[in-house]
């Protein structure tokens, strides 16, 4: 029996907010704990929403911000004077962003509360009110995108095709339903039988742990293949159409993705399978020409050398960690945005739908 689109839901809420301006708090999915766990953790202060980002208890771009809007409420309110609030509320976000300097999305989300605290009048308590009203407002925002990038991408997923993605972007890293899984979940829902190929996605094992769990959970037939297997994968015909999601995409086009994300792309191309990305409009970062003035994430030693907790190099062994790469433009056919597929892309076509 087929679903109405607009009945569709994530498997699971990954954030949400407890209480009111003055006393809640964001209720964070723990994806540490997955798939093994489904537990839940309370973040009451800045340092908790900084922690759950940093330590990736929530991730995935959409989903941070969402967390980061949220973050901007509960900072605040150790604020009591009201003369420099302003000032108090800039170095809040400030600090909330640092917590991962790639995803745009948390940026977008504390400058984007922040904008609504400065028009507001009253004292710390109107201001807090107004801030969470905005967070909301992102999060509820979230949710129609990601519904409106999967109404777009379902017509590219046709019965009998075999999907590749790779790391995370499905309803774990965002409000709703995702976004390189948001066709999977639509196209699923009007019935249609496909298979997706979920990437491991090294070190942390996204692929596996979350995109694996998820899409089981929604009963969508999912298939775990390691980093490695995705050439041959390719090779055998199992592959017709890959989808992955973006962290921040430059003005070119350039996108920047999970590390290895890059590779699948260059795979992709050399077996003619079209490569797509799929993203919300807070994803595009127009103050950057190209992928090489994207920030990289610089990740700990030890999620190479002792991930999930077995030791698996040598003590000292140096390592080198990105967690993210740059996908070039000319080798992504399309992205697909809550506002259309951007085909071709190109600083023209990104402006077009940026307005």
């Amino acid at each position: 029996m087929m679903t109405q689109t607009s009945d569709i839901r994530p498997p699971v809420a990954v954030v949400e907010w407890v209480g009111g301006a003055s006393d809640g708090f964001p209720r964070l999915l723990d994806q540490t704990r997955l798939p093994t766990e489904t537990t839940f953790l309370d973040c009451r202060s800045r340092e908790d929403v900084f922690d759950a980002i940093l330590r990736l208890v929530v991730r995935g771009a959409p989903a941070i911000g969402v967390a980061a809007g949220y973050g901007m409420v509960v900072g605040s309110r150790v604020i009591s004077d009201d003369a420099n609030l302003a000032t108090e509320l800039e170095t809040l976000g400030k600090y909330l962003e640092s917590s991962r300097p790639t995803a745009v999305n948390l940026s977008w989300a504390v400058r984007r509360v922040l904008k609504r605290a400065k028009s507001t009048d009253g004292d710390a308590a109107a201001v807090r009110e107004a801030m969470l009203d905005e967070a909301r407002a992102i999060h509820a925002e979230d949710e129609q995108m990601c519904l409106a990038i999967g109404k777009h991408a379902e017509k590219l997923i046709a019965p009998g095709m075999g999907v590749l993605t790779h790391c995370n972007a499905g309803a774990l890293a965002t409000a709703g339903i995702g976004t390189a899984t948001a066709g999977m979940y639509v196209a699923h829902a009007m019935g249609r039988k496909f298979t997706v190929y979920c990437d491991e996605t090294r070190p942390l094992l996204q692929g596996s742990r979350l995109t694996a769990w998820e899409l089981q959970q929604a009963g969508v037939n999912a298939v775990v293949i390691t980093d490695n297997m995705a050439a041959q994968v390719m090779k055998e015909g199992r592959v017709q159409l890959v989808i992955t999601g973006a962290d921040r995409i430059a003005a070119n086009g350039d996108a920047a993705n999970k590390i290895g994300t890059y590779g699948v792309a260059v795979l992709a191309a050399r077996h003619k399978i079209p490569f797509y990305i799929a993203a919300p409009y807070s994803t595009f970062d127009l103050s950057l020409q190209s992928g090489e003035e994207i920030p990289i994430e610089q990740r700990g030693s030890e999620e190479i050398t002792r991930g999930f907790g077995r030791r698996t190099a040598p003590e000292g062994i140096a390592t080198y960690s990105p967690a993210f790469d740059v996908t070039p433009v000319e080798l992504i056919q399309g992205i697909i945005t809550d506002r259309g597929i951007l085909q071709p892309v190109n600083e023209e076509t990104i402006q077009g739908i940026m307005g």
